[in-house]
């Protein structure tokens, strides 16, 4: 019995210590995107202050690509990379990693895994196995703006050019037609008015009757 009891008392202060080097990582189980951009946290129960760690950022079940990661502590500004292609940014909060990724496709939907690893001081340590987070990345349904190919350009220019010059053409034969027609009406009252002047009178000729000599027609009596 005594020798339970101490074996016990051996055992007890071990167990603070064993809790203390294993890091828990949680992560939400599912994030649906739908702008091609998602903030990813990882929540660990370790005091990271003032150690050199690494954290990464895992795609696939077997965490076989490695999406982001970034390295140091917390006395310096860190930066996040990838060595993926993909675009990634973060930052370091309380107990929290949080990893951003933007321009994200449908093609890259998949199980992502968060890993902390304490580099600095011994003993190296990471965190357990947790279930991860699945990042579905839906289809953007809105249709791009194309570009118009170089080889149109020309014809809309073309077109615009001829309206421009379609338009004046019009102006000019409006202001021509009423020109026209405002000379046309200036002569027709011109013409009206000489018409009803009226015309001073001259002298009337006088017509003769031509003369014919009387005929005796006692003469052709006898």
């Amino acid at each position: 019995m005594i020798l339970r009891l101490l074996l016990a008392l051996t055992v007890i202060p071990f167990i603070p210590a064993t809790t203390e080097n294993k890091i828990f990582v949680k992560q939400e189980p599912k994030l649906v995107v739908e702008n091609k951009a998602v903030n990813l946290s990882c929540n660990y129960t370790n005091n990271l202050f003032s150690k050199e760690f690494r954290a990464i950022l895992y795609k696939g079940v077997n965490s076989d690509e490695e999406v982001c990661y970034v390295n140091g502590n917390y006395s310096h500004q860190l930066q996040f990379r990838s060595k993926s292609g993909f675009n990634c940014d973060g930052k370091l909060g309380n107990e929290t990693v949080t990893f951003y990724l933007w321009n994200l496709s449908a093609s890259q939907t998949d199980i992502y895994f968060c890993k902390i690893e304490v580099m600095y001081p011994p003993p190296y340590i990471r965190n357990e196995n947790n279930n991860g987070t699945i990042i579905h990345v839906k289809d953007s349904h809105d249709c791009p703006e194309l570009p118009l190919p170089e080889s149109s350009k020309p014809f809309w220019v073309l077109v615009v050019v001829s309206g421009v010059l379609a338009f004046y053409s019009l102006l000019i034969t409006v202001a021509l037609c009423t020109y026209w027609m405002k000379n046309e009406r200036n002569r027709i009252l011109q013409s009206d008015y000489m018409n009803t002047t009226p015309r001073r009178p001259g002298p009337t000729r006088k017509h003769y009757q031509p003369y014919a000599p009387a005929r005796d027609f006692a003469a052709y009596r006898s």
